[in-house]
């Protein structure tokens, strides 16, 4: 495969599509910059959900169940309250059965393409999106920021990088999350119920009906979590209801790795979701685990951060002051 990174049209919308290292990947900046596609060609393993048929019609309808979308801010605020140290915003609820906000906004707004480039055997693209008034979320929500992603891809996978500056003069929450959508089953030759999922849980984080969180609010692993950390979590056949845990790191091929690593039995094959310290949380969900997918969502904080009361640390939530910005990095590679 030669490497080339370029625009181009899919399902009549507006792509940049890359090819590197023996990956394929589309991303969608008219929809949140979300990863439309990630491939394995070399060994053909469908990483990320896709709909062949009609990719872009398909996530334009359901934009956090394909792809990789990017979520600002993330999970469930209580009531569509958010409280910043300067100022408390009250969002719309979009959740209505539960009486909550949800997800964000960014995930949905179309981007603009910064640049698009081959050096040497890698693809880059970025993207960026400016937030401000002409945003119809501005009126409740009027803090300016600017936000940017930018993905290579090359042998080693695709390196995301996503970028918040905070350009208002106000204090300015940073919770950030990916709500990505694994394809089950990865490949032909797999089967959907032989997909395992570890990652390296130290606390279980409960939650009620609300789907927030309740105390205590870190509580040891049970059996049931302990199959994280063994990596015999089964992700299909079952429903995964929003389990969700404090993480540390474990060891892949004799290295230290913070994220999610995704084992398909049939194969042998593994896809690792490799994630920077900032995501401090893991959340795992799967649609009643009927559908063709299942979501390991990094979080950079935990449900309802900037309402709890409990310390910034216990939960991750983060303020980011006027002209500041923070980037948060990730990797999704496979193993064969």
């Amino acid at each position: 495969m030669n490497t080339s990174c370029k625009e181009i049209r899919l399902d009549g919308v507006p792509v940049i599509e890359m090819k590197a290292g023996g990956y394929l990947a589309i991303i969608a900046p008219t929809v949140g910059s979300n990863v439309a596609r990630l491939r394995d060609c070399n060994n053909k393993i469908e990483i990320l959900r896709y709909n062949k048929e009609r990719p872009m019609r398909k996530l334009a309808s359901s934009p956090c169940t394909y792809g990789m979308p990017t979520l600002y801010l993330p999970n469930r605020l209580k009531n569509g309250v958010l409280k910043v140290s300067d100022a408390t915003y009250q969002f719309p609820v979009n959740e209505g059965r539960f009486q909550n906000f949800i997800h964000g906004f960014l995930h949905t707004r179309s981007y603009e393409v910064i640049d698009v480039k081959t050096d040497g055997d890698k693809a880059i693209a970025s993207t960026r999106y400016v937030y401000d008034e002409k945003d119809p979320f501005f009126e409740y929500y009027p803090v300016k920021f600017q936000s940017d992603l930018e993905f290579i891809l090359d042998e080693n996978g695709l390196n995301y990088s996503f970028t918040l500056t905070n350009q208002s003069d106000k204090q300015m929450p940073y919770g950030v999350c990916n709500h990505t959508s694994f394809q089950a089953p990865h490949s032909k030759k797999s089967l959907a119920k032989d997909i395992r999922l570890r990652l390296p849980a130290v606390k279980r984080l409960p939650v009620d009906f609300r789907q927030l969180p309740i105390p205590p609010y870190k509580k040891e692993l049970s059996a049931y979590d302990e199959n994280y950390v063994k990596g015999t979590a089964h992700m299909i056949k079952f429903p995964i209801n929003n389990d969700m845990y404090e993480i540390d790191t474990m060891d892949v091929e004799g290295k230290k790795f913070h994220g999610a690593v995704i084992t398909d039995t049939t194969t042998g094959n593994r896809i690792c979701y490799e994630v920077d310290d900032a995501f401090k949380f893991f959340i795992v969900w799967n649609d009643r685990g009927t559908k063709d997918y299942y979501c390991p969502e990094p979080m950079s904080w935990m449900i309802d951060a900037p309402n709890l009361d409990l310390p910034a640390e216990e939960t991750g939530y983060v303020e980011l002051a006027p002209g500041e910005s923070k980037t948060v990095t990730e990797r999704i590679y496979t193993l064969v």
